[in-house]
């Protein structure tokens, strides 16, 4: 068994008071242990299922299944048709506060989009008139861009731009903007995965301040009484309720939103309502969510096809 390193010691320490719940923490991520895969149902489930299935949790989606440890989905022929989407079980987490935004969404975007997950998600619970999903890093987007594809996810565009260009470009027009941040990504150790520097503390400032960026530019999209939801799959603190505290002290005219569904995963690093799934908990590798809603009112300006054509959309044509 691999030994624990001491950035990860004194993470376990920063996270947890009861060193049970920190032994625990730490087993998790160094001695690795599989996960149910999970599976997001794009078009309509069949009257029987290709799957067996376990109890749901309360917070789960009814378009979301997850199955038994063994099976692979992946390897499907519905999968290959586009009737589902795999994904790990802590991104269902992540994207639950979605649910609670009432319907009737015009546009969603999706700041940091690949490999899709997230916007088939949001595409899938909210049904907007339209879905745009951006990815910055150019080698990224064919994944993206295959996956929207293939689950049939439309009307969709695919954009590849900085943040910084969006915010000045559609500002106050969309009425939730997705951010699956980049972060550290310490929970890829508790799937088996390499996360080199992970706990590093420069390795962490540098994903807080690009998150920073980020969530910032991201604000600047969402339209009067519209939603910014922002996650991560990382657990230091920096990466997750102070980028919150941050957001919110700039950011005056947004609020977070309480999840009633979600209160027994409320974060005890704040008292901000704020969410975490950690991989002792045994139901995925981990994961922060939070939602936050712009509290101003207004109208959410229009995007036209002078703004797509502009920014390089490109539309999704299902295969």
């Amino acid at each position: 068994m691999e030994k624990p390193s001491n950035l990860l010691i004194k993470l376990a320490k920063r996270l947890f008071a009861n060193a049970d719940i920190q032994e625990k923490f730490i087993e998790a991520l160094i001695n690795p242990q599989p996960f149910h895969p999970c599976i997001l149902w794009c078009q309509s489930r069949p009257n029987i299922s290709p799957f067996s299935v376990e109890t749901p949790a309360s917070w789960q989606p009814q378009f979301v299944d997850r199955l038994p440890l063994g099976e692979k989905p992946g390897k499907h022929p519905l999968h290959d048709q586009g009737d589902f989407y795999c994904l790990d079980f802590s991104s269902v987490f992540a994207a639950a506060p979605l649910l609670t935004i009432p319907p009737s969404v015009k546009l969603i975007f999706d700041m940091c989009g690949a490999p899709g997950g997230k916007s088939i998600f949001a595409w899938k619970a909210l049904q907007p008139e339209l879905l745009i999903s951006n990815e910055v890093i150019g080698k990224r987007l064919g994944m993206l861009i295959s996956n929207l594809k293939r689950c049939q996810i439309k009307p969709s565009f695919v954009v590849n731009r900085d943040s910084s260009i969006l915010a000045e470009t559609i500002p106050l027009s969309s009425n939730l903007v997705l951010v699956d941040a980049p972060c550290s990504g310490q929970s890829l150790l508790a799937k088996g995965e390499k996360a080199p520097g992970c706990f590093h503390p420069t390795n962490i400032n540098k994903c807080a301040n690009r998150q920073k960026r980020i969530i910032a530019n991201s604000a600047q999209v969402v339209a009067p009484q519209g939603y910014l939801a922002y996650m991560t799959c990382t657990y230091s603190p920096e990466e997750n309720e102070e980028v919150c505290q941050w957001f919110l002290q700039r950011f005056p005219q947004f609020e977070a939103i309480a999840m009633n569904n979600l209160q027994n995963y409320q974060s005890h690093l704040t008292d901000i309502p704020c969410y975490r799934l950690f991989p002792q908990d045994r139901l995925g590798a981990g994961a922060f969510t939070v939602l936050f809603k712009n509290t101003d009112v207004g109208e959410p300006n229009e995007v036209d096809e002078e703004i797509f054509n502009q920014l390089g959309c490109r539309e999704i044509l299902p295969k």
